[in-house]
């Protein structure tokens, strides 16, 4: 890494990177479940396709990098932005990082996670049917 760039500030990357990553997390799972709310109470944003599609999409992508074993680009950028700051991923890195590193990461086998996430979008997929997108407006 370039100079100008010392530890502080790669380890403040590594903890934005690992925040996006948690925002990304909140987004399929917050946004399935607010699908799944909004059926029942009636709330037509729910049925956005724009919406649908783009949460369709992010959560096929985490099964599919995990069917085909492929690390989380997010996962990596963080590692790397941590060995970079002189820093492990598990140690040494702000209360903040630690935090959402904890509501992330857990130890366990890695084909309980590839079930997890096909699991997921098995239910994503099922939700689309049960709970379709509007249909195209007419212009």
């Amino acid at each position: 890494m370039p100079a100008i760039f010392n530890a502080d500030l790669l380890s403040l990357f590594a903890d934005f990177i690992v925040f996006i990553h948690l925002c990304y997390l909140v987004f399929t799972v917050g946004g399935e479940v607010a699908i799944l709310i909004g059926w029942v109470l009636g709330w037509n944003w729910v049925r956005y396709r724009v919406f649908r599609i783009v949460h369709l999409l992010s959560v096929l992508l985490v099964a599919f990098e995990a069917v085909m074993g492929i690390w989380c680009p997010l996962t990596l950028w963080e590692y790397r932005l941590r060995q970079a700051a002189g820093q492990s991923a598990e140690e040494e890195i702000s209360f903040v990082g630690r935090l959402i590193r904890m509501v992330l990461f857990y130890d366990f086998p890695p084909w309980f996670f590839t079930l997890l996430y096909v699991g997921f979008g098995g239910l994503v997929l099922v939700t689309l049917i049960f709970v379709p997108p509007e249909k195209k407006r007419k212009g």
